[in-house]
Parts: structure tokens; C-alpha cells; sequence
């Protein structure tokens, strides 16, 4: 019994994954002057509108804390607070200043809270689960511009 041993037949010009740029097999791609033109007004659209969302002025720009027995609104325009919190294992204590909020200390087991660091932007949150402290970052949009939902 003679045992075959099976061939490699190669058919075309392939290139596999190191082949030459701009090639896709034995086709070539060329780009024309309208493709570059499209490239270059889509990629200015794209920065425009991230610049137009992630920058500017924003309004007031203010920390909602709620806890188990209330409440709480606070300015982020600069001014330094220490606030404390009581939850259902004892108090959540919450550093704002400069612009950030940061959670100095909390009763709960695993501390994931404190080592969470420091919030600053719109929609960011902290929270104490097991206390059940929920600090979140909000802001306002100032008079005739478009909000996040709008645009």
C-alpha cells in the first residue's frame, strides 16, 4: 500500500497578509481625487461634532448626592466642601473640590467607592451600593443651545 502524499497546487498571484497595500488578490483598489475629497470631508465633519459635544461652555455644572435619609445639591464652581453622608452602615464622607467630587471613606466591606477616584464630566456617577449613596455629576445647558439629546 503506497501512501500518497497530497500536492499544493497554487493558482494565481495570491498575497495572503503580507501582500502589497492596495490589493485585495490580483485586484488592485485606486483610489480617485472624489474618494480622497469624501475621506477628508467626512473626517471634517467628525472632528467638528466631537469639538461641538466635548467642549464649550456647559452651563452649571453640579453634584446630585442621594442617600438613604435625603438629598443633596451642590455647585461645582470651585469651592471646597467635605460632606457626610449617613447611610444604613454609617457614613459615607465625600470630598468636593475644584471642580471634582472623590469619596473619602466609607463603612461598606469592599471599598470599591473609594477607589473609584475622581468625577468631573457630565453624566458621571459614583456610588456606595451597600450604604446606599449615589453621587452623580450633572450640568445644565445654557440658554439656546442644543443638549446632548437634542443634537
Amino acid at each position: 500500500a503506497k501512501s500518497r502524499t497530497p500536492r499544493l497546487i497554487r493558482r494565481g498571484n495570491f498575497t495572503g497578509a503580507g501582500g502589497s497595500a492596495g490589493s485585495v488578490g490580483n485586484m488592485k483598489i485606486q483610489l480617485k481625487v472624489l474618494d480622497y475629497v469624501v475621506i477628508a470631508l467626512s473626517t471634517t465633519i467628525t472632528l467638528v461634532c466631537a469639538f461641538a459635544v466635548y467642549s464649550g461652555s456647559q452651563g452649571k455644572t453640579s453634584v446630585s448626592i442621594e442617600g438613604k435619609y435625603g438629598s443633596w445639591l451642590f455647585l461645582l464652581d470651585g469651592t471646597d466642601e467635605t460632606v457626610s453622608v449617613e447611610g444604613p452602615l454609617g457614613d459615607t464622607v465625600l470630598k468636593i473640590e475644584d471642580g471634582t467630587v472623590k469619596v473619602l471613606s466609607s463603612p461598606c466591606i469592599n471599598q470599591t467607592c473609594v477607589s473609584a477616584g475622581k468625577i468631573h464630566r457630565h453624566g458621571q456617577w459614583l456610588a456606595c451600593l451597600p450604604n446606599e449613596v449615589f453621587v452623580s455629576i450633572n450640568s445644565e445647558a445654557p440658554e439656546g443651545e442644543l443638549d446632548a439629546l437634542a443634537w
